[in-house]
């Protein structure tokens, strides 16, 4: 399956090497300043969305003169930047997985609205596509289910978060559960894969999953 990278403003710093480096292929949306961070690299972003409330007239300039398509709307929105973003990316690469980069590093606020936007009706079906990636983390989302995941190489430790009420089991993890009843959103960190792969299943809501390392 093909990938649409999707960078939003975060600091560059928080980017993984690789992005860092110019070695990831388009397409790219970019989101408000992010656009502006993948022009000054070479890369013409084939969707420039967003407010660019963060950009000044000079550098939205540049932005419309070097992106493909620009989209850019009211900063009195009930949409964040990135949700954009992602609703760019869904609808207009649709057979398309979607890995989001810029995410985290500098509000916090900010971070928390992006790792809860799947909770959203106009996010909700991209959840299961969607892939949240920085230098030190990778975060994807589950829908109800039985679930097998392979380990990052270089990435430790492995959170289960539960972001709505379920039962959930984890098979072959250092640290196992057996049909847990979690009532509230809750994080299961510092677990590990023993092996290469990891099992998991869940009877309701919506599973975060996060691979990381220090």
């Amino acid at each position: 399956m093909n990938t649409v990278k999707v960078v939003v403003g975060g600091p560059v710093q928080f980017w993984p090497s690789n992005l860092q480096d110019n070695q990831i292929s388009g397409p790219f949306v970019g989101v408000d300043r992010g656009s502006l961070r993948l022009i000054k690299m070479g890369i013409r972003p084939d969707y420039a969305v967003g407010d660019f409330d963060s950009v000044s007239d000079e550098e939205f300039k540049l932005i419309s003169q070097n992106a493909k398509k620009v989209i850019r709307v009211d900063p009195v929105k009930d949409e964040t930047d990135t949700e954009l973003g992602v609703m760019t990316a869904g609808e207009h690469f649709a057979s398309s997985e979607i890995d989001v980069y810029g995410f985290s590093g500098g509000r916090l606020d900010h971070l928390l609205t992006n790792l809860l936007m799947v909770l959203k009706p106009n996010i909700k079906p991209y959840l299961e596509r969607l892939k949240l990636i920085d230098s030190q983390n990778q975060v994807r989302y589950f829908l109800p289910g039985s679930h097998q995941i392979e380990k990052i190489n270089e990435m430790k430790y492995l959170d289960f978060c539960p972001l709505t009420a379920m039962h959930l089991t984890l098979n072959d993890e250092r640290y196992q559960l057996n049909h847990k009843w979690v009532s509230q959103p809750t994080s299961y960190s510092s677990n590990e894969f023993i092996g290469d792969k990891a099992s998991f299943s869940f009877d309701d809501g919506v599973l975060m999953v996060i691979q990381s390392r220090d």
